[in-house]
This record gives structure tokens, sequence and C-alpha cells, in this order.
């Protein structure tokens, strides 16, 4: 049941994270995270075009946590994500899987309370030279992020054969596959903005079986 909560709409552009899920420096997946963020960009949106390097972190250890908190890298990237109304990752593919790498960003970031990820859109990507262009290891990175929240958008884009796939000006060689990914990146930011800009009904969640949360269901909304 929603309820109609109108409001004004927020000033400014809606603001969009884009990063590269790969440390290599010149990684296929750094290349198509810039891509996304110029057409991103060409909507009206700003955007903050970020790499891994960016929020270098140690491998998730509980004892750690407790000793010495969250690393640096983990608090930079809470932040990008928290400043953001929604995030892009063009993330690698490792054996049919996301990559540790990311993987550990997140369970890194998912530490932070309130946890940044929840209510924030995503847009997932991937660049592989494989015939299937990274598509397993997105279907893998929707499982963590769903769980923590973030309204991941349904439409994922995956370009294989990658090595072979920008022109030197860094756009994608396919002409066909260009204009979806700039329609795919269109529609995203309109959504983002909907939601994020013109809110007009109050959500409601529900507790997974097991929350011991005491207060009713009907009291758990957020504007």
């Amino acid at each position: 049941m929603a309820a109609d909560t109108a409001s004004e709409p927020e000033n400014g552009p809606v603001r969009v994270l884009v990063f590269g899920g790969s440390l290599r420096a010149d990684s296929l997946n750094g290349r198509l995270a810039a891509l996304v963020a110029r057409l991103v960009e060409r909507t009206g949106a700003a955007v903050e075009l970020a790499h891994m390097r960016d929020f270098t972190m140690p491998v998730y250890d509980g004892d750690v946590e407790t000793a010495e908190g969250l690393p640096p890298g983990a608090l930079a990237l809470r932040e990008r994500i928290e400043a953001c109304d929604a995030f892009v990752i063009s993330a690698p593919e490792y054996n049919a899987s996301v990559s540790g790498v990311l993987k550990n960003a997140i369970d890194w970031v998912s530490r932070v309370r309130p946890q940044p990820f929840k209510d924030k859109h995503a847009l997932l990507a991937s660049a592989s030279p494989s015939m299937v262009g990274g598509n397993r290891g997105l279907w893998a990175l929707r499982v963590p992020l769903e769980h923590l929240g973030t309204r991941v958008y349904p439409d994922m884009f995956s370009l294989a054969k990658a090595h072979e796939g920008f022109t030197e000006s860094g756009d994608l060689s396919d002409s066909a596959l260009q204009e979806r990914l700039a329609d795919t990146a269109a529609s995203f930011v309109r959504l983002v903005e909907a939601d994020t800009r013109y809110v007009c009904l109050q959500r409601r969640w529900y507790e997974f079986l097991g929350d011991c949360t005491d207060a009713p269901v009907t009291l758990r909304a957020q504007d």
C-alpha cells in the first residue's frame, strides 16, 4: 500500500558516480566506464569518474576491522556513494563471477552504519574479450548489491570481444551497440531523476523472515 506524499523536485542535476571495477590501469572496463561517464554526462547529469585504485583496501578481516576500523579506501568509497544519487560499475568477470577486488570493496563498505548502498540506483556494465562480454559476472554482482538494498537497473550492458570493441576516440566500434549503450544510459538517468527529484510515493519495505524488529510493518516506511 502506498500513500500520496507529493513533494517538490530537488534542485540540481542527478549525481552519478561511474567507476571501473578493475585495478589495471588500461583495463577494458576502465575504458567502458569512461565511455559510460561521457554518455551519462550528455544527459545533463553531474558525473564523477573514479577508478578502483582510488579505493585501495586490504582483504576484509573482521579482526582488522575490530582493531583498526575501516580502511581509508573503504571510507572514501562510502563517501562517494553517499554523495551520489546513483552509480555505474563497469565490472570485469573472473571465472564466471564477480572479481575479488570488487566484492571485497562491497564487503568493506557494507560494514559502515548506516551502509550507503540502500536505495541507491545502480547500472551494471561489463567488457571482456570473451563472447559473453562478462555478463555472468554481472549476474553475480547483482546478488550482494540487491541484498544491500540497491535498486539495480534491469537492463545490463555487456561488451563481447572488447579488445576489438573500441575506436581510437573511445567510442564503440559497433555503432548499433554504441546507440544501445547511449539509450540505456539515458533511460537509467531518467529513472533516477524521476525517483530522486520527483518523489510522489511513500515507499514501504518489509522485513525478511527472522528479522527481530519490534516495529510494526505499517510503521516501517520511508518518505
